[in-house]
């Protein structure tokens, strides 16, 4: 036997919060006349004490005949009494007990919950007839902003606190949320492979790139993979919303990351290079930028030649941005391409013509040309010639006529 059949059949005298079973005698002017069993007592049931929906028609839930278990809500006295002993009578309230009943414990379950209005800080939502609270901080894996359009929505959500004695009953959606989205992580990790091709649409469009869901799970494509040619901002190549097919080049399941590449699902624009700028070709392009050793000119979107510096002009160049401009549209001669490479050498001095060369003298005229002067003669070593001698000389011709041996 259970608690509320204890209460029934225990019932003598009529106390509130006392639980009874009522017949319903008559239904009229938005109320019920009940027939409290075994007591004859009357008691009084308003559409408020059976639902939260103001317009709602009490004929909807009672009519005559029906045998309800009730709760006691407060003895009515004064003229709406009449003299007589009459009750408040409410069918949600003894639901919303038995509801509190059935939450005890409950902490961790999922149960679905109807959204009756936004309140500060969160959604009031109602089960069973128990009024519960979920945060603003638990609607959703992001801040939610516009919290009316929850409004008379069933949702489902994970009860985290219950408190009966204080009337608390707090839930969570974002949980249920979060739960969800692991599964379908997990079911869509399973699913996929690197190298697979697959359909998305752009959920999220970041500085750094692009976020695209794959039906569940939310992958990345950085803005290196998205365009085969230079852009500035990821939103220059996609938009939210947009529906791309996408390459797979990383699946990373325990961190719940995927690497994607949007510009691997197009043609590459090297990849028929050499139809388009065949060597000897001439070609329009556009100068994109400039180092000290040369021009890249842009071809085609992606597609980027150099002009060496040799290569800008038949006169000496010291610095290309002398004589070329970013931006600047200029026709270049294809002078090699290598596809496999990613490289194409231009020209720009080839489309334009030599200048002349300054015409050498030649000895047709009988004049001789002019040698370059030679080195000069070395000087011929002077000779000198000594005075011959008449007769011979002596050590003492040197040290003089007074020299003394003996002096040594």
């Amino acid at each position: 036997m259970n608690e509320f059949e204890t209460l029934l059949n225990s019932v003598e005298d009529v106390k509130v919060r006392d639980v009874v079973k009522g017949e319903i005698l008559s239904v009229e002017n938005g109320q019920a006349t009940v027939a409290i069993v075994g007591t004859g007592v009357e008691g009084v049931l308003t559409l408020r004490e059976i639902t939260n929906d103001k317009d709602a028609d009490i004929n909807t839930f009672v009519k005559p005949g029906d045998v309800l278990d009730l709760l006691v809500i407060k003895q009515i006295v004064g003229k709406e009494a009449e003299g007589a002993n009459v009750y408040l009578l409410s069918l949600k309230r003894l639901e919303a007990r038995k509801a509190w009943t059935q939450l005890e414990g409950k902490e961790g379950e999922i149960v679905t919950v109807k959204v009756t209005k936004d309140v500060k800080g969160g959604l009031s939502v109602d089960y069973n007839g128990v009024r519960g609270f979920i945060p603003a901080s638990m609607i959703d894996t992001y801040f939610v902003k516009d919290t009316k359009k929850f409004v008379g929505e069933e949702i489902e959500a994970k009860i985290i606190e219950v408190n009966a004695s204080e009337n608390r009953f707090i839930l969570s959606r974002r949980a249920v949320v979060e739960a969800e989205a692991i599964e379908m992580r997990k079911e869509a990790f399973a699913q996929l492979q690197e190298g697979d091709i697959v359909e998305g649409t752009v959920s999220r469009v970041t500085n750094f790139g692009a976020f695209v869901d794959l039906g569940g799970i939310d992958g990345l494509v950085h803005v290196s993979e998205l365009s085969h040619s230079r852009i500035k901002r990821p939103s220059d190549a996609v938009k939210p919303g947009d529906v791309v097919n996408v390459k797979i080049l990383k699946l990373d399941p325990e961190a719940g990351r995927l690497s994607l590449s949007l510009k691997a699902t197009q043609p590459g624009p090297w990849e028929q290079v050499e139809e388009k700028a065949p060597v000897g070709s001439t070609v329009e392009g556009t100068v994109k930028r400039l180092t000290d050793f040369g021009a890249f000119v842009e071809l085609y979107p992606g597609v980027e030649g150099l002009v060496h510096v040799s290569q800008i002009s038949w006169e000496r160049v010291e610095n290309p941005k002398d004589v070329l401009k970013v931006g600047q549209v200029v026709n270049v001669k294809v002078l090699d391409v290598k596809p496999a490479e990613e490289r194409i050498s231009l020209s720009i001095k080839a489309l334009e013509e030599a200048p002349a060369r300054p015409a050498r003298n030649n000895d047709n005229d009988g004049e001789k040309r002019d040698r370059k002067p030679g080195a000069p003669r070395k000087a011929a070593k002077p000779s000198y010639d000594l005075p011959e001698t008449q007769e011979g000389f002596s050590l003492a011709d040197f040290l003089g006529e007074d020299f003394d041996i003996n002096d040594l």
